[in-house]
């Protein structure tokens, strides 16, 4: 019992001996800059940092998905596509590079910096997008998937990687959401785009849809001139050797050192393979990019076959269908981000994700099954809604869990990767032949949302649990005696 006494109090004295350093360190850091001038710091880290990568994933949403309105646009017809495994096929085959290479590609993300990378592979998969465009039969679409998806792999975990490096453990929900969103907008935008590009047809003796991946790869190329114009570097980089026009030293030690207080992680660390794949052995750190492969399943399922559904389940015409693909992601913006400021508000990330799965089930229900097309049209507002908001709310979720540089890549490429296998399965649910009601396909969205409430109540339980732990000085959470998990 004395043991066990003194042991607690060893760890109640560490405890409040590390907390006090914490409030100092983020008092003196505040003390730095007036409140006025600190917030303008951050926004202008915002500036520089999420148009330019949102801009860039919208980008790569597009690229990864314009088959679907090539599909609708005489694709299917000239490639030999309308009937067999080639459609869901050459979808699929985007995800056996994008997961494989994740883990690879971020550690060269790290080493070579995200400046120069993260364009990089940009401007390259671009050029890929517009070889698309001369593709004579669907086997050609195989090998320009595969290739696609591994320089796409480095692209969405490196931009969680470089946003969770710059934003506190409670900023950084409203930046993924805004992040997010205009990725998803522009990512909308881009069947009203691939109707325009296919009013070029017989320009120059190409189809309609071939134009919709050669213009569209040129867009690429230039949005990431663009964004390595603007984006900014690690913040251990920026320190050592600052971007032309971006932050004065004593603005980035500021930075840092708010980063240090909040989460003590912000300084570099030496690699290893040990310190990188520590995190493979803990269970809770699968939990997160299992919830992200269920809900990406619906969001990449829709993404693929929205255009689809609209022609020939709800009867729109062509021109309709691409139109109609936009607005319900464009107003999902807005929930989206009222979902994020109100995690960010109350400190909290396990409820809102489930809150989200709710309202995706309240829509999934009227798509599929009302009889009346406007109706379903609604329902289609509803379940993007609540799918697409809790893609930035699982990235939130993580974020606030994980600390250290290494872990944190680690974690990135793992929810991203394990993640993208939600590709796989939503290019596959909707399957041609349970057309036109698609019943295999919603019940199995349905499913998902079910499945992501219930992964979310077992690791609240055991963040709980684990926090009792450490407040009664029982153990030390990812070796700092302050950390707790969110709930």
């Amino acid at each position: 019992m004395a043991a066990n006494t003194d042991k607690q109090d060893f760890h109640s004295a560490t405890k409040e001996h590390d907390i006090s350093e914490l409030e100092h360190a983020s008092t003196s850091s505040e003390q730095s800059f007036d409140k006025e001038t600190a917030a303008k710091i951050r926004h202008r880290v915002d500036w520089r940092l999420i148009p330019a990568l949102g801009a860039m994933y919208g980008i790569s949403l597009m690229d990864r998905k314009n088959v679907s309105n090539a599909a609708i646009a005489g694709m299917l017809r000239d490639l030999k596509m309308t009937t067999g495994p080639g459609y869901n096929l050459a979808n699929m085959c985007f995800f056996i590079t994008y997961i494989l290479l994740q883990p690879l590609m971020i550690i060269v993300c790290r080493k070579m910096g995200p400046r120069f990378f993260l364009p990089l592979i940009c401007t390259l998969w671009g050029c890929v997008i517009i070889g698309f465009g001369f593709a004579q039969n669907w086997p050609t679409l195989v090998p320009l998937r595969l290739l696609l998806g591994a320089l796409e792999a480095g692209y969405f975990p490196g931009c969680l990687y470089l946003l969770s490096c710059w934003y506190t453990k409670f900023e950084v929900a409203r930046r993924y959401s805004v992040f997010y969103l205009i990725g998803s907008i522009a990512s909308a935008l881009s069947g009203i785009l691939a109707y325009a590009l296919q009013q070029m047809e017989g320009v120059n003796g190409i189809r309609g849809w071939r134009w919709i991946f050669i213009m569209e790869g040129v867009i690429t190329c230039a949005v990431a001139i663009f964004a390595y114009s603007f984006l900014i570097k690690f913040p251990d980089e920026e320190r050592e050797k600052p971007s032309w026009g971006f932050l004065k030293p004593d603005q980035t030690e500021f930075l840092i050192r708010r980063l240090n207080a909040d989460r003590g992680d912000a300084d570099p660390e030496e690699f290893t393979w040990g310190r990188f794949l520590k995190p493979a052995t803990e269970w809770y750190i699968y939990g997160f990019p299992f919830i992200l492969f269920l809900i990406t399943t619906i969001a990449y399922a829709f993404a693929f076959t929205l255009p689809i559904i609209l022609r020939n389940n709800l009867k729109f015409s062509v021109a309709m269908s691409q139109m109609l693909g936009a607005p319900p992601y464009v107003a999902s913006g807005i929930f989206m981000y009222l979902a994020a400021w109100y995690s960010d508000r109350k400190k909290t990330r396990g409820p809102v994700l489930c809150f989200l799965c709710l309202v995706s089930l309240i829509g999934l229900p009227i798509m599929g099954f009302v009889k009346n097309p406007w109706v379903q049209y609604f329902g289609i507002f509803v379940t993007v809604a609540g799918t697409n908001s809790a893609i930035p709310s699982v990235m939130a979720y993580q974020a606030n869990n994980i600390r250290g540089q290494w872990r944190r890549a680690f974690c990135s490429a793992s929810l991203t990767g394990i993640g993208g296998i939600g590709g796989v399965a939503g290019a596959l649910i909707f399957r041609t032949e349970d057309g036109p009601l698609f019943v295999p396909g919603f019940a199995t969205c349905i499913a998902c949302n079910v499945l992501v409430m219930v992964t979310v109540a077992i690791m609240t339980w055991w963040f709980k649990k684990k926090n009792a732990q450490a407040d009664r000085g029982e153990c030390v959470l990812l070796e700092d005696p302050n950390f707790r998990f969110t709930i």
